[in-house]
């Protein structure tokens, strides 16, 4: 289903093969028709819904729930404002509303506030008009220069958002201050016939809120004492994160009622939407010389720790944990396989758990701990997470050690080769940066590993078997089921009644 040409023409776009009016008699002769923004919105949403065309690329999991709200928010000519923790496509969703705008649309050419040359608000445009006619030039703005956006700070003024009178503008023409023509004009008009976004807004002074109010109702604006009536055509939008209500500032209440709909963003409800949207943003194909491969249960663990950060006792839940975690997680474990191949010579590298035990560095400043996560550090919480992660994917795969209670004697079984080679004193060292044929060397010496390995993981080549095999043995130490030394550059595993005698030892 496509829109007709005379769909096209009442939605205000001109015909891509005919140029673009330059004048004002052209755009008249051309039949062209204004539309307010949030009618523009609308009409463009109807027909991209009855196109079936992809609404808001890239925002992954929002489907049923946000996408939905705003949906309905913009058929309703809604101002509105996305309410939700860190790293919830807040930003995101509101750059995408241009996608839903025309593709781009007539002002009149040097007007500050971008008039509509068919209906000027602005006593400059308007005088403008009767002194030149229809010879007045006008230029064409494109959707994504029809977007502002605007990050709520304390020091943002009215003279920023609304606007303030120009002194030299009023000595140059030799009129007063309460003339309209020498206002200085802030973002949200200069916004005009398009879309606005502030960002964080609670913390905006209340006092700068107040100013918009009637800018939502009426379109009244008072600058310094003098009352200018623009009928600004915006489409409002906003964000904030629920923290910012009570420990930075607050919507004040007028504010609050007049914004008609309050959208509340969420996190990634499946795992696979975690998965994709970290795919998606993440910087993993390096186009380098060497080729990093990430097997399923390590890329899944890496999702999994941004999870169990969502859950912590150590984390503050009313700051949230952000996708930007597990992004910039990812993001390291690749890094940590691409550098030990570049140092070992290796054309290509299969990521291993050494390379998420060794990125605690990309959770660290992604989490605001509680007073209980203060105490044990920023480093001993990241490590935390990533156990609790390897566990829960280790549980998945092999449930026996996890329901040891409800484990049949054939789930425990399979572990007691791997179990009586450190009970019989072996142990293994297993440095960070060996050489993976070393490494896999070193593995195929606990007896039992390997066939338990291909039983639960069915790696594929001997790269992914070595670091499978690194994976079973993590996991059981999660499991409590063998003790785990960490070392400067690497871990060893050993026997956990031997470790813990080595410990009273050593006490």
């Amino acid at each position: 289903m496509t829109v007709s040409a005379s769909r096209a023409a009442k939605l205000g776009r001109v015909k891509p093969s005919n140029p673009r009016p330059a004048t004002l008699g052209e755009l008249r002769q051309s039949g062209w028709r204004g539309r307010r923004v949030k009618q523009e919105l609308r009409d463009n949403l109807i027909a991209a819904l009855a196109n079936r065309t992809p609404l808001f690329p890239g925002i992954v999991g929002y489907d049923r729930t946000v996408l939905r709200d705003v949906q309905n928010a913009i058929l309703s000519q809604h101002d509105f404002i996305l309410l939700g923790l860190r790293g919830q496509a807040k930003t995101r969703i509101l750059r995408s509303l241009t996608s839903l705008l025309d593709e781009a649309i007539p002002a009149l050419a040097g007007c500050e506030v971008r008039d509509d040359p068919l209906r000027p608000i602005c006593a400059a445009c308007r005088a403008r008009i009767e002194h030149e006619g229809d010879a007045t030039r006008i230029t064409w703005i494109a959707r994504e220069q029809r977007y502002h956006e605007k990050l709520a700070t304390p020091d943002v003024t009215i003279a920023d958002l609304i606007g303030d009178l120009d002194p030299i503008k009023a000595a140059a023409r030799r009129t007063s201050l309460a003339d309209p023509e020498v206002v200085h004009f802030g973002l949200l008009p200069r916004s005009n016939r398009g879309i606005f976004a502030i960002n964080e807004l609670p913390d905006l002074p209340p006092r700068i809120q107040v100013g918009l109010l009637n800018i939502l109702e009426e379109g009244d604006v008072q600058i310094r004492g003098f009352p200018l009536r623009l009928d600004l055509d915006v489409a409002l939008c906003f964000s904030a994160n629920p923290e910012d209500y009570t420990h930075r500032g607050s919507i004040i209440t007028p504010l609050r009622d007049r914004i008609a709909a309050q959208i509340l963003t969420h996190y990634p409800k499946q795992l696979a939407d975690a998965q994709a949207i970290t795919d998606q943003e993440s910087w993993v194909d390096r186009g380098a010389s060497v080729e990093v491969r990430t097997p399923p249960w390590l890329r899944r663990a890496i999702e999994e720790v941004a999870i169990q950060g969502r859950a912590s006792e150590f984390v503050d839940q009313s700051s949230g944990v952000s996708a930007r975690l597990s992004i910039a997680l990812y993001e390291s474990v690749v890094s940590n396989a691409e550098r030990r191949a570049l140092s070992t010579g290796s054309k290509r590298v299969v990521a291993r758990t050494a390379d998420l035990l060794g990125a605690g560095s990309a959770i660290h400043g992604k989490v605001e701990l509680v007073y209980e996560g203060e105490r044990e550090g920023a480093a001993k919480v990241a490590q935390h997470l990533i156990g609790k992660a390897l566990k829960v994917v280790f549980d998945d795969i092999a449930p026996g050690p996890s329901r040891i209670e409800k484990a049949s004697k054939r789930d425990m079984d399979r572990f007691d080769g791997v179990l009586a080679h450190f009970q019989n004193g072996g142990f293994v060292d297993v440095p960070d940066d060996l050489a993976p044929a070393e490494l896999r060397q070193r593995l195929a010496a606990v007896d039992g590993l390997r066939e338990l390995t291909v039983e639960l993981l069915h790696p594929e080549g001997d790269e992914e078997l070595t670091a499978a095999m690194e994976f079973v043995l993590e996991g059981l130490h999660q499991n409590a089921m063998v003790a785990r030394e960490q070392l400067h550059d690497g871990r060893v595993y050993r026997d956990s009644f031997d470790e813990m005698v080595r410990g009273l030892q050593q006490g």
